[in-house]
């Protein structure tokens, strides 16, 4: 698997690649926005590895570079104390996040969990196909389709993979611990906020009015609950 990894800081990225390139992966290095574009285009990553704070860059605006050019996972490299930041990186797009400093082993482990929800598995480890209804929401695991009244539902694989999960429980309340072993691969009650603005994502693409949402609702201090509601029926005519 090829990783590309984005930071200024010269001493991380040589940290990053022995410790990347040890655990099996081929490792692509940039240390600007500009570089970061280019090498998405020529070298088409699996994954790319980015810090938040690039200098003079911004890097919110190049995770949502990044995914214009691919649906590739981004995982940020996010400061202990920079909370405003890993919340506008998560919301811009980003899949899951990592502060620093960092053991080298749940880096590596988020990584690989990662690339088992975007699908880099052997064929015999994916699940059975299965298509969901829910309400309005109509989803397809055969073809990676979600659609709410027939109308696509462009998607990221995270929020996809969330989608599902939620679906698949419709009708209860999914504890947000559940919702982060199953959809991101790991337990970490800090991994709170990734699932958080995920659910906020996720909401802005299917609620008529996310500021009012009437399928995905957040129990406090439990987690989600995705609405079962009855198909809108058309009206009788006469």
């Amino acid at each position: 698997m090829k990783l590309l990894v984005v930071d200024d800081d010269r001493d991380l990225v040589e940290l990053l690649d022995f410790v990347l390139r040890r655990a099996g992966f081929t490792v692509i290095a940039a240390h600007d926005a500009p570089t970061a574009r280019q090498t998405m285009r020529t070298e088409r990553p699996d994954l790319v590895v980015l810090d938040i704070n690039l200098g003079r860059w911004n890097g919110i605006e190049l995770i949502a570079d990044l995914r214009r050019e691919r649906d590739v996972p981004v995982v940020l490299l996010t400061g202990r104390d920079s909370e405003e930041d890993k919340v506008a990186g998560l919301e811009a797009g980003a899949d899951d996040y990592i502060t620093k400093p960092f053991a080298h082993r749940e880096l590596v482990a988020r990584i690989r969990a990662m690339l088992r929800r975007y699908g880099r598995q052997p064929q015999a480890e994916r699940p059975a196909a299965e298509r969901l209804q829910v309400g309005p929401v109509t989803l397809d695991t055969q073809t990676h389709t979600a659609s709410k009244e027939g109308a696509a539902l462009n998607l990221t694989v995270t929020e996809f993979r969330l989608l599902h999960y939620l679906m698949r429980h419709a009708g209860t309340v999914v504890p947000t611990a559940d919702m982060l072993r199953h959809v991101w691969g790991y337990d970490d009650p800090a991994g709170s906020d990734v699932v958080r603005v995920t659910v906020f994502r996720l909401r802005r693409k299917l609620e008529d009015d996310p500021a009012d949402p009437k399928l995905i609702q957040t129990v406090p201090g439990v987690g989600v609950l995705l609405h079962r509601r009855p198909e809108v029926q058309p009206p009788a005519v006469t």
